[in-house]
């Protein structure tokens, strides 16, 4: 059974001790799929519980603050693909002051010892932990020597001679090139998120809109896309995304608005994912809301043309019972 936890001290996580492999974990991409496959694999041959760790928030978000860091996911879809992957526990730790100010060797002794009773430890070559960054592989070793368990190094991941990091697919993400991200990350890239009420700007257009409040999240991408909307029907919707400020209106928190071609139904508390399917332009200010609804035209058709060309037979609009077409637009702006 899965279990997630939070706190570093505590009663002992797995007593009958555990595998551990340790990370960031941001999007579970192809490479993090491949280690904790790799901690699944030992734990069932040692008859151990499978573990991760992982910090929210990252410890690049702690560490720049006053810079928002891009993210290719959430929390809930990182515990998500972490279960999926088929881990025994979830040691999710808060990242804060006092955890970055722990010293390796009290991370070890406190977080690996005694809350998951280690056996082995798998993490990368260049893996880093404990105040100031002190910590390494062989600190790792030789206190596994000392305390009863092995430290391995997990060979790099690559695809097509390129290192698989989460770094790398923010990068392909921000050029706008979801194909190759795709390959890299395992699945299409998406946001997801309960749909809000907004001004409802958009449907006075003539533009209906589903918007996603994006949190304290800071997405890697923005601008105007062709999408499809997982989450209404049983297949895929085709619509065309904005995801940015909102210039033109004098926005300044950024959201996602979603509008999905020739659907009109409510959607509001509805929790939809929107997946990137193609960039069509960066997001720009109008002098004016009819030549920004000149633009969004131009980019409705270009996002219906690129959606057609990609195959999406599952894009089609439902047909209702009695044969009649839905027509249907979104919920909000």
């Amino acid at each position: 059974m899965f279990r997630l936890c939070r706190d570093s001290l505590g009663a002992c996580l797995a007593p009958r001790g555990s595998v551990v492999c340790i990370g960031a974990f941001d999007g579970v991409h192809r490479g993090h799929r491949a280690l904790l496959a790799r901690v699944r694999e030992r734990a069932e041959a040692l008859g151990l519980e499978a573990a991760a760790i992982s910090f929210e928030p990252i410890p690049r978000e702690y560490f720049a603050r006053s810079t928002p860091v891009p993210r290719l996911d959430n929390v809930r879809g990182k515990i998500q693909q972490v279960r999926a992957a088929g881990m025994d526990r979830l040691l999710l730790m808060r990242f804060n002051a006092a955890l970055a100010s722990m010293q390796a060797e009290a991370f070890v002794e406190q977080v690996l010892v005694g809350r998951l009773a280690v056996r082995e430890v798998w993490v990368g070559a260049d893996f880093r932990f404990g105040h100031a960054r002190r910590g390494d592989v062989d600190l790792l070793q030789a206190m596994g020597e000392r305390l009863g368990f092995r430290a391995e190094v997990f060979a790099e991941f690559t695809i097509d001679q390129a290192r698989v990091r989460s770094s790398a697919i923010r990068e392909l993400l921000g050029c706008g090139d979801f194909d190759a991200a795709e390959h890299m990350l395992g699945r299409r890239f998406m946001i997801g998120g309960h749909v809000v009420r907004g001004q409802q700007l958009g449907r006075k257009l003539g533009f209906p809109t589903a918007n996603i409040r994006l949190g304290r999240r800071t997405s890697p991408i923005t601008g105007i896309f062709a999408v499809r909307v997982h989450g209404v029907e049983p297949f895929a919707l085709p619509g065309v995304a904005s995801l940015g400020v909102r210039p033109t209106v004098n926005g300044t928190e950024p959201l996602l608005e979603a509008h999905l071609f020739d659907f009109d139904d409510d959607l509001y508390g509805r929790r939809l994912d929107v997946e990137f399917v193609a960039k069509l332009r960066d997001e720009e200010k109008f002098d004016d809301l009819d030549a920004m609804v000149e633009r969004m035209n131009i980019d409705a058709a270009e996002a219906r043309a690129i959606l057609a060309l990609s195959g999406s037979d599952r894009s089609q609009p439902a047909t209702a019972e009695g044969g009649r077409t839905r027509t249907s637009a979104g919920a909000t702006a």
